[in-house]
């Protein structure tokens, strides 16, 4: 009798253990229980921590509460402006009410997995090439709404969406880098133009003040050939100042006008009176006596006056050094 009662009683004590091993749960800080008694929901989510249930009759099912990080596919679309493109995402969310994402849809992360890709491809359609390229936090802002909408009532909240790349066709990634190549150059041109510009300026003021000193011009080319003759491989044609060829200019005018017009006090007086005057007037039919108007030349050089008895006596010879009478001077001084 004692050893039946003994026995019922270790019977009882291993069914009760088997019932509390099936009904016993445990459920993580990171998950929520939801019971299910014969099907039906129960109103109360289970929390973090030690639960029972009643075995064969209550179901628990756990869900993750953390933030998911999911990769969307990537997705080949037309631009708005007609460019084929491949676009990758990457999307985060998390679940915020644990009974809707059991009850409301099958499988929570399908679901928005689908909802991503659809929605990135309907982003591509309506977005320019320039806006994937860079206006991407615009187009994150709409991707994030546009799966955010149906998410809601599946108890699934949408951290953030981020589009990791776009991939573009090789004829266009060439087209793109003439586009940028064309776009550097033109404003190469433009700052090259403004530096000529502002160059041009102040040369024409340090015209104007060179202008005003001469030798300012002149400083500033030896400036330039000391700094040419410093690189030895190259041969220094040094042009010929024009402010030298002004200043020897000025100079000779002076001299030709001494020359052309010298003062009579500069040359002393010859000692032949032919070589200093210019030959006497012929006569006419009341001759004049040219030579009296004149200085008389000194006694060795005179000629001497014919008497009217007879013609007159040769001149005499006269020095070497200057030139002989002519015999037609005398003969209007005979006839007189």
């Amino acid at each position: 009798m004692v050893q039946d009662l003994v026995i019922a009683i270790v019977a009882a004590a291993s069914a009760g253990a088997l019932y509390l091993a099936a009904a016993a749960k445990v459920v993580k800080q990171y998950e929520r229980g939801v019971v299910l008694r014969l099907g039906r929901l129960r109103d109360d989510v289970r929390g973090p921590g030690f639960t029972m249930v009643i075995p064969g009759i209550d179901r628990l099912r756990k869900v993750n509460m953390q933030i998911v990080t999911m990769p969307v596919p990537a997705q080949d679309g037309i631009t708005r402006d007609n460019v084929t493109v491949r676009v990758d995402a990457v999307i985060y969310f998390k679940v915020v009410d644990a009974a809707s994402a059991v009850v409301q849809v099958e499988d929570y992360r399908f679901a928005v997995s689908q909802m991503a890709q659809t929605s990135l491809r309907s982003i591509i359609g309506k977005s320019d090439l320039d806006d994937l390229l860079s206006n991407r936090e615009k187009l994150n802002q709409g991707l994030e709404l546009m799966i955010d909408s149906p998410a809601v009532g599946w108890g699934v909240q949408i951290d953030r969406v981020e589009i990791k790349d776009v991939s573009l066709p090789e004829t266009m990634k060439r087209s793109m880098a003439r586009q940028a190549e064309a776009d550097r150059e033109r404003r190469a041109r433009v700052i090259n133009a403004d530096a000529e510009l502002q160059a041009s300026k102040k040369l024409a003021e340090a015209a104007g003040q060179m202008s005003a000193q001469p030798a300012a011009l002149q400083l500033r080319l030896l400036q330039t050939v000391v700094a040419v003759a410093a690189e030895k491989n190259s041969t220094l044609v040094l042009p010929f100042p024009v402010e030298l060829l002004r200043f020897l200019e000025r100079a000779q005018q002076p001299a030709q006008q001494q020359l052309t017009s010298p003062p009579q006090s500069a040359q002393p007086p010859r000692p032949t009176p032919p070589q200093r005057h210019a030959q006497p007037p012929r006569p006419t039919a009341q001759p004049q006596r040219p030579v009296q108007a004149q200085r008389p030349a000194p006694a060795q050089q005179r000629p001497q006056q014919p008497s009217a008895a007879g013609p007159a006596p040769a001149p005499a010879p006269p020095p070497p050094a200057a030139v002989p009478a002519r015999p037609s001077r005398a003969k209007p001084l005979a006839k007189h």
